[in-house]
């Protein structure tokens, strides 16, 4: 996994957090939810790529 890779997956991560604490601050159940959402579609991109470069290394 490249380090542009690890980057975008922060960021999303990040994104998804900063929408579940605005959801939670404005009793907004949907923001909080895409936020929910935001965050692990980005731990699965990381597991991914984890993934792929076990396999590139074998």
């Amino acid at each position: 996994m490249g380090l542009g890779d690890k980057i975008k997956h922060a960021a999303e991560k990040a994104g998804g957090k900063g929408k579940e604490t605005a959801g939670e601050a404005t009793d907004n159940d949907r923001l909080k939810a895409e936020g929910k959402a935001d965050q692990v579609k980005a731990e699965m991109k990381k597991a991914g790529d984890k993934v792929k470069d076990a396999f590139e290394k074998h």
